[in-house]
This record gives C-alpha cells, sequence and structure tokens, in this order.
C-alpha cells in the first residue's frame, strides 16, 4: 500500500537526532518556555527572515492570538469585518469567531485555489479591516495583488501560512513575512511536522509581538505579573527541540515535493483528472498535490483498490458545516465545486521512484 503520507517514515530519519535532544531535554529541567524554545524562535524567524517569532501552541492559537492582540492594540475592534477564502480549513473562520470578528467568506481562484482577487474587492466594506490570506495547499496566494488592496484601503494582512512553511516569490519573500503578522501551524503532517500540536506567529511588528507574548503566557510580562487576560497557549519545550532538528531539512524536503509534483504534472495525461496549475518557481511547497475529479468517489476507489491512498482536503466546506450554520454568508458557488471534486495525491519527500510512477500509472488507468 502507498501511504498518502508516511510519517514514521518521515520522522525515522531524525530519530536518533530526537532521541539526543530528548536526553538534553530530561537533563536540563527546564521544560516550559527554555532555551528549546527560545532557539527555535531564532531559527525560525531567520529562516523566514522576519524579525520575531513567538512559539504557539499551535496553528489555531496562532491565529487567535494575532486577532486578540490587534484587538487589545486597539487596531482592530469587536464585529470589524475580516474577509476570508471560503474554501479554506475551518480554524481559519474559528480563530475570527473567536475573539469576536466577523468572518466574510468569499470564494476562491478555481486556478490557484487561492483567494480571489475580484472577490477580495467585490466584498470590501467600511467595516472591513483585515484580509486574512490562506496559502491553501503550499502554494502563496498573489501577495502583490492583496498588498495593493491593502495600501488603498488600510487593511491588515494576516497570513495563515499553516501549509506554506518555505514558500517563496519572485522576490525571494517567504511566506511569514508578507503580510504584518503570520501563522504557522506544526502539526505532524504539515511540510516542516512536530511530533504533536505546535504552532508559531511571526511578524517585523515589536509591539504586536509583545503582547502576543502576554497572551500566550495568561496575560503575563514576569512571573505572577499579568497586565491582560491571556491564555496558557505555550510551545512546548520537546516539540521545539524536534522542530530544531527538522527545520535543517525543510528547504530539501520542498524541493523533493516539488520534483514529485513536477513528474505528476508531466506524466499524468488522464484527461478526467484536472491537474494544479504550478509556475515551476518556489512559490508552491506541496503539502498537498490537489486534483479535480467529478466522480471522486469512483476515482479514489480505483486507486484504494490498486492500493494507493488518497485524501481530501476538505469534503466539507466551512458554510456547510453546522458549527457555522449561523453565518450569514453569499453563494460560494466555486467553492463548493472545489470541495465536491477534490482530491489529495500522495506526495512526501520519502516516496520512492517506484511508488511515484505507480501513482502516476494507476491514475492514468483511471
Amino acid at each position: 500500500m502507498i501511504k498518502f503520507l508516511d510519517l514514521k517514515k518521515i520522522n525515522a530519519r531524525f530519530e536518533k537526532r530526537f532521541q539526543e535532544e530528548f536526553l538534553s531535554f530530561l537533563d536540563s529541567s527546564h521544560y516550559v518556555l527554555g532555551n528549546q524554545v527560545s532557539a527555535f524562535e531564532t531559527s525560525f524567524s531567520k529562516y523566514c527572515r522576519t524579525n520575531y517569532c513567538v512559539g504557539v501552541s499551535n496553528g489555531l492559537d496562532a491565529l487567535i492570538l494575532i486577532f486578540k492582540s490587534y484587538l487589545e492594540l486597539g487596531v482592530l475592534k469587536p464585529n470589524d469585518e475580516v474577509i476570508v477564502p471560503a474554501n479554506t480549513y475551518i480554524a481559519s473562520i474559528i480563530a475570527i469567531l473567536d475573539v469576536g470578528l466577523k468572518p466574510v467568506l468569499v470564494d476562491p481562484d478555481l486556478g490557484t485555489y487561492n483567494i480571489s482577487i475580484k472577490e477580495i474587492e467585490k466584498n470590501i466594506t467600511l467595516k472591513t479591516k483585515a484580509i486574512l490570506v490562506v496559502h491553501l495547499y503550499g502554494q502563496l496566494a498573489d501577495m502583490e495583488s492583496i498588498s495593493s488592496i491593502s495600501k488603498k484601503n488600510n487593511l491588515l494582512i494576516i497570513e495563515d501560512a499553516a501549509q506554506a512553511h518555505g514558500a517563496v516569490n519572485i522576490n525571494g519573500i517567504k511566506a511569514g513575512n508578507l503580510g504584518d503578522a503570520a501563522a504557522f501551524s506544526f502539526y505532524p503532517s504539515k511540510n516542516l511536522g512536530a511530533l504533536g500540536d505546535a504552532g508559531a506567529v511571526l511578524s517585523n511588528d515589536k509591539s504586536l509581538i509583545e503582547m502576543i507574548r502576554k497572551l500566550r503566557n495568561y496575560g503575563g510580562t514576569s512571573k505572577y505579573l499579568y497586565e491582560v487576560i491571556g491564555r496558557n497557549t505555550r510551545l512546548d519545550e520537546i516539540q521545539a527541540a524536534f522542530l530544531n532538528v527538522k527545520l535543517k531539512e525543510l528547504d530539501n524536503d520542498n524541493n523533493v515535493r516539488r520534483d514529485i509534483a513536477k513528474k505528476y504534472l508531466t506524466k499524468i495525461t488522464n484527461k478526467k483528472v484536472k491537474l494544479p496549475n504550478y509556475d515551476l518557481t518556489e512559490n508552491h511547497v506541496f503539502y498537498a498535490f490537489v486534483v479535480l475529479v467529478e466522480n471522486r468517489e469512483a476515482f479514489m476507489n480505483f486507486l484504494k483498490k490498486n492500493n494507493i491512498q488518497t485524501l481530501i482536503h476538505y469534503p466539507i466546506p466551512p458554510h456547510k458545516q453546522k458549527a457555522f450554520s449561523e453565518l450569514d454568508v453569499n453563494a460560494l458557488p466555486l467553492t463548493e465545486i472545489i470541495h465536491n471534486t477534490i482530491v489529495s495525491l500522495p506526495i512526501s519527500p520519502v516516496m520512492t521512484i517506484e511508488e511515484i510512477d505507480k501513482v502516476i500509472h494507476v491514475v492514468n488507468r483511471y
């Protein structure tokens, strides 16, 4: 069976270093917000070329802390509108709702699956104060156009970069450094994945980062001194140690993913399968290799019978989820087309040539 994602095989490459780091962690007796978290914050901010990084407990908390910090700083106010792509993972929308802001869901661009520039412009109102840009499946959104819209309308740009670790635009700027603030998830399946939950916030805004540091640790500036009502959303020390080990291989792993994607794009010729758009630059890190197939269930069953696992990112769009049933949303036809036809093929840095060739062969036979 070709697994959709073989996490055991991915992490086996680092096992010796993980063991060394774990023993060092035990020996340190400093288990919360210690040297490992500080080291990862420094190395990841350097990698993404931002001034600051704050390690937090997961990607959702990273987004929540960004919005909550802007509220505490008076940059945002309750019920301000945040434009967000309708085909994102639910965490993007939960974060907006959690702090009392209003998500405005808009259709994506069918070519890239990222937020549509036209739909952003169409949905800006006097209440719009921010755009939450999701670099979906690992591909950077059209940040040049979004930055232009932002400047024209005085809007914050917040990146949900949970799937885009290491993606780089044509000017050499990485995901996480393309807006006012960025949230990352290091969930185990991500291109840079921890061995549990983990996340981070990146920004060049010192005042924002200072507020986020307070909010992630109960609202305190020092022990037993609290200035705001915060949360306990700290990055775990041992996860920070593991992430520091894996960060060194991130660019290599992303290049392997791109090479697999290029091979899929060149050799999958089945007209029933719509392939993703890719301009062959480093703006895509292929967290997922997503295709559209009209009869999705039959396609997935065919691959399963041929011992190939697939996945759907994501089977039900957010506006169709019961949890968001009270959201006031406009018609979202493209979002519904995507969610009804989307399938993700296996892609990972530990796939063998034989596995890649088999996926291509089976998909072409469908």
